[in-house]
């Protein structure tokens, strides 16, 4: 006999705009807050995430067993990665980037948590940013263990495969979707008619032509000693913000689910619902820019007679 399902908590019932802002700035004036990232933060600088409004994933990035698995499936994946990175190397920090810079400048914000692997963060002036993916600015051998830089390797495809991006354009004016079919790892859509012409990198070390970029591919998992790093940071957290997250995979819920679990406040901001709604203490479904902005004025941290105000945004809890 099986036991009848264990109802999901209700959610608590909204609160106003001006509300919601209001509490999380009290949260966030404690002090010793984490954040933790993901996709829907750095959509304002272009990259999109990998799921729509309703968390369904829009695209599917290539697992690691395919990478691994053989050469052929590691050309399409450098065939493409090498068009999007043109662009996605171009991306430069946006709103919601510089208002985690500004609250850690303030001495609100310990760490930054982050699934994402453009860097953006970094280049925003944050510090203590604990990259859960990877980053792309990397590649690894996965024979040798050698690490080089992306922008190198850029450099030697690129002379290694002259005409490529032209070859590219003129099967897709629009350079094969670039612009609306980027990923948050950089790569985009392309035909393996395409991609079969493209010549593979090889390690400059060993030779071999496993080279990977340092992040962690779907189908991977974190490594260890970099989970419990984030544990610690979240176990000592006065309240963990979560910023863009849908916390549809576990490498990022499982952070809510500890802080929850040990009774550290929780507050989401999202564009739309996310897994750890049930978890959370705050919600707010809205745009992050706007709503990052409205809450560095909340906090007398920004100033500008263009900043929207807490009305501007739909908030909820």
């Amino acid at each position: 006999m099986s036991l009848p399902a264990t109802p999901s908590p209700a959610l608590p019932a909204p609160l106003s705009a001006q509300s919601a802002i209001v509490e999380l700035a009290r949260l966030v004036a404690v002090g010793g807050v984490v954040v933790l990232s993901g996709a829907g933060l750095s959509t304002e600088s272009g990259i999109p995430d990998y799921r729509g409004p309703d968390g369904t994933r829009r695209v599917t990035p290539m697992q690691f067993a395919e990478f691994i698995g053989s050469s052929d499936a590691r050309r399409r994946y450098w065939a493409r990665s090498f068009i999007g990175w043109q662009r996605f190397s171009q991306a430069a920090p946006n709103r919601g980037h510089r208002a985690v810079a500004r609250l850690q400048q303030a001495g609100l914000l310990d760490a930054v948590l982050t699934q994402n692997v453009d860097g953006l963060h970094q280049a925003a002036g944050a510090r203590d940013v604990v990259e859960l993916h990877g980053d792309l600015d990397h590649v690894v051998c996965l024979t040798c263990g050698d690490l080089t830089s992306r922008p190198a390797l850029h450099d030697r495809l690129a002379e290694a495969n002259p005409g490529f991006v032209d070859l590219v354009l003129g099967v897709a004016p629009d350079g094969s979707r670039v612009t609306s079919q980027i990923r948050p790892d950089g790569d985009i859509v392309l035909d393996d008619s395409v991609t079969n012409r493209f010549h593979l990198p090889h390690c400059l070390v060993c030779g071999a032509d496993t080279l990977k970029p340092d992040v962690v591919f779907f189908g991977e998992s974190v490594p260890k000693p970099k989970v419990e790093k984030c544990f610690d940071l979240v176990d000592r957290a006065s309240s963990l913000l979560v910023l863009g997250s849908s916390l549809a995979v576990m490498s990022g819920y499982r952070f809510v689910r500890r802080a929850a679990r040990n009774g550290i406040t929780v507050a989401i901001m999202t564009a739309s619902a996310s897994r750890g709604d049930p978890e959370a203490t705050l919600r707010l479904h809205s745009p992050l820019g706007d709503t990052l902005d409205v809450l560095l004025v909340e906090l007398g941290l920004f100033t500008d007679s263009g900043a929207h105000t807490a009305d501007d945004v739909g908030v909820g809890r």
